[in-house]
């Protein structure tokens, strides 16, 4: 399917949607999708409608440490494995409909610029210093660890696999020096403390500005504002952004000698800006990023997961004041965790289906519309196969695809196989059409909220509504007793499902570009009814009803004997 553009550049206001980078490390989960990506996509696709001009960026993460981690593992260089994971994540992408308007990597030219020319003009203005200070070696494999080559026991939840960067158990970001029996991932011994000699960033300059600013955030999510006010309570560290590699993004200057580079937690974050400039000169206008970046009046919504709130709320926007003169984030919507059958959902410990695997057991819009359905907003969200089987057979095949099929299915016998005409709406049928119209103006304040799983509520409700009314009515019968009012109470209904799937189109592209035969395309927020004479063949189904049964089986053990 065609990906929705950005709208007309001349009107509507301007939305960056900056969506989390994965690692190209391994493939991701449908934690991550229910994490960001979904998310981001739905609100992307509404503010496109509602005429806004949206720019949607985001990309592959080509220097992360599990990347190099995973090489080693393989006895591959890095190369590889970012070649293998941003070609499966860009297949992943098209069969889900997520509609980028750029997805990069970190790995061009364009990205590494710009990343130099921040960090040049953050040590320019003072905010980065040099340090000696002592980081693990490990001597048995003779070389520095970075983060995540380094393990050992959270010292604040006791988990034993934390990593040297973060606690994937309870979310807590550490510095290697934290962690409990620290030892290498390289070779299992213990890692010794050495010398050597960093770039940091002097996150404590921005320690006032940052609580002034977090201060006069009003509509954040409270989790994601209490966890950032604590952060800056509890005093912000400086913190180390060059790294012992060999793997990431060269320095611009040459203090440090060989064998130095900007480590990924600094320059990961610059993605959502080099992004917006290769996007811009991809189109042409190589200003154009000003746009989003420059216009006090521009709004930027990052999607993230809750493991990434520090980096989002804290640490890039320390950056971004520092550097001067760019937009700091509008909102910060980290999404809670999403749980697989208890497990948290990881890619690193095997935990809960890839999206990969999703694909393969359900239709993109399904997988769509379940996963929204139970969006970790405000507390986390536990998935199985069952589960989404369930929500897309009791839901969306019951309710939408139902009402869908009932009408064309009745238009089709009853009305000639076209569209009828407006004519003869009583008062009860108009109120239907003001319910969904109503369901529209509300979707619009719920996206505007990103409250996503609630905007989905609101227009499944209103496909019930109209269900409701077809069960009032009854135009079987009335095709019968009495064919003109059948006919009229068909072309209201069809002109309430118009409206309903503009609802729902965010969450399910696909369906909703397979009625553009009989409604058109949508291309505004806005009921807009089907031409009177518009032919209305007999339907195919939307969707097709999942067998549980068959799903459970393949998800059983297998046993012996």
């Amino acid at each position: 399917m065609a990906d929705p553009t950005t709208t007309d550049p001349r009107a509507g206001t301007a939305v960056l949607v900056a969506v989390a980078w994965p690692y190209a490390s391994g493939s991701r989960h449908l934690g991550h999708l229910a994490g960001a990506y979904l998310p981001a996509d739905v609100y992307a696709r509404h503010q496109r409608l509602v005429g806004n001009r949206v720019l949607m960026v985001s990309g592959s993460d080509v220097h992360g440490t599990p990347i190099t981690v995973r090489a080693d593992a393989e006895g591959v260089t890095p190369v590889d494995i970012v070649d293998r994971y941003h070609a499966e994540f860009v297949a992943d992408w098209d069969r889900l409909g997520i509609s980028w308007d750029l997805y990069t990597s970190t790995g061009t030219e364009n990205h590494a610029a710009v990343t130099q020319d921040l960090f040049l003009r953050l040590l320019e203005n003072g905010h980065i210093d040099r340090r000696s200070s002592e980081q693990y070696f490990d001597p048995e494999a003779d070389r520095f660890l970075p983060d995540r080559y380094i393990e050992g026991t959270c010292p604040h939840c006791d988990y034993a696999e934390a990593r040297g960067d973060q606690c994937e158990d309870c979310g807590r970001t550490l510095d290697p020096e934290d962690l409990v029996d620290p030892r290498s991932k390289i070779t299992g011994s213990i890692p010794e403390l050495r010398a050597t000699e960093h770039f940091y960033l002097r996150l404590s300059d921005f320690t006032e500005p940052l609580g002034e600013w977090l201060d006069s955030r009003e509509g954040w999510r409270r989790h994601v504002l209490n966890f950032s006010k604590g952060w800056v309570e509890e005093g912000l560290q400086d913190r180390a952004i060059t790294r012992d590699l060999d793997w990431g993004i060269e320095l611009p200057v040459d203090d440090l000698g060989p064998g130095k580079r900007i480590y990924v937690w600094f320059e990961a974050v610059i993605g959502y800006l080099s992004a917006a400039k290769e996007w811009a000169q991809r189109r042409g206008e190589p200003e154009a990023w000003r746009d989003w970046w420059e216009d006090p009046e521009a709004r930027a919504v990052y999607f993230i997961g809750k493991d990434n709130i520090p980096f989002h709320t804290i640490i890039w926007p320390g950056m971004l004041i520092g550097y001067g003169g760019l937009n700091l984030p509008t909102d910060v919507p980290a999404n809670q965790y999403v749980t697989f059958k208890g497990g948290k959902a990881s890619a690193s410990r095997g935990v809960g289906l890839t999206i990969g695997e999703g694909l393969d057991l359900f239709q993109a819009d399904a997988l769509r519309y379940a996963l929204a359905a139970a969006l970790p907003e405000q507390s986390d969200t536990d998935l199985s196969v069952e589960e989404i089987g369930r929500r897309v057979n009791e839901e969306l095949v019951a309710t939408w695809v139902n009402l869908v099929n009932r009408v064309l299915s009745m238009v089709h016998k009853t009305c000639d196989g076209a569209v009828p005409e407006r004519d003869g709406r009583t008062g009860d049928d108009e109120a239907v059409l003001a319910g969904v119209d109503a369901a529209l103006a509300t979707v619009t304040d719920q996206v505007e909220r990103v409250e996503l799983r609630a905007a989905l509520r609101t227009g499944m409700d209103a496909a019930a509504e109209v269900n409701a009314y077809l069960n009032a009515t009854e135009p079987w019968k009335l095709a019968t007793s009495d064919p003109g009012r059948a006919r009229v109470v068909l072309g209201t209904a069809l002109a309430a499902v118009a409206g309903v799937r503009v609802a729902l189109s965010p969450y399910l592209p696909f369906s909703t570009e397979a009625l553009d035969d009989v409604f058109g395309p949508v291309e505004s927020w806005e009921r807009v009814e089907p031409a009177p004479g518009t032919p209305v063949g007999k339907p195919v189904p939307l969707f097709t009803k999942v067998d549980l049964d068959e799903l459970l089986a393949d998800e059983a053990p297998a046993t012996d004997g």
